[in-house]
């Protein structure tokens, strides 16, 4: 199930000491003195445990198959999330520990990605870029043009962002969900 000889980089699925961790952060290393390494952050997909470990370049891991399968979330019902196959109309509910805060720039009908590993979920990606109405901002003021100027604005979901001073109530904008970021009016 696994593939030997991947190229070690920030996503990655491997399986390490009859473990399965997600490569969240990698960094080479090159000292003054001594051999070039890598040094990396891992997570354990199953504990939520992180680890350092390091690797010589030279070194293979072994790849995790990691499934990848489109969801589309339902809705909240306090600490449970609900999503449907979007290919057999199953029902899967995941507890907020589970789930994050990844949601909170996810309207209810949208559709998501669930990573597994050996059917068990670990993992659940939106989509990279979200388009949401502002519901909530200060107004902003004639003149007030100087550039990179951002006021606190709320989301249809919820989550708050940071925006230019023309965008108004009502404006959709487009939002980077891996950076929170605000991108563009829509």
């Amino acid at each position: 199930m696994a593939d030997a000889g991947t190229v070690i980089k920030k996503g990655v699925t491997i399986e390490l000491d009859g473990k399965v961790y997600r490569v969240e952060d990698f960094q080479h290393v090159k000292p003054g003195k001594g051999a070039a390494f890598i040094r990396t952050k891992l997570k354990d997909i199953i504990n939520g445990g992180v680890v350092e470990k390091s690797f010589r370049p030279a070194e293979t891991v072994e790849t995790a198959h990691v499934d990848r399968s489109k969801k589309q979330y339902l809705y909240n019902d306090g600490d449970l999330y609900y999503f449907m196959d979007i290919e057999n109309y199953e029902q899967v509910e995941l507890g907020a520990d589970a789930v994050g805060d990844v949601l909170k720039f996810v309207k209810e009908n949208e559709n998501v990605e669930m990573l597994s590993y050996n059917g068990n979920i670990f993992a659940v990606e939106p989509p990279l870029f979200v388009e949401l109405e502002i519901t909530e901002t200060e107004p902003g003021f004639k003149g007030n043009t100087a550039t990179g100027t951002y006021k606190p604005a709320t989301v249809e979901t919820g989550a708050v962002v940071q925006v230019p001073l023309f965008v108004n109530e009502g404006d959709k904008i487009k939002i980077d969900t891996r950076t929170g970021e605000y991108l563009s009016r829509v």
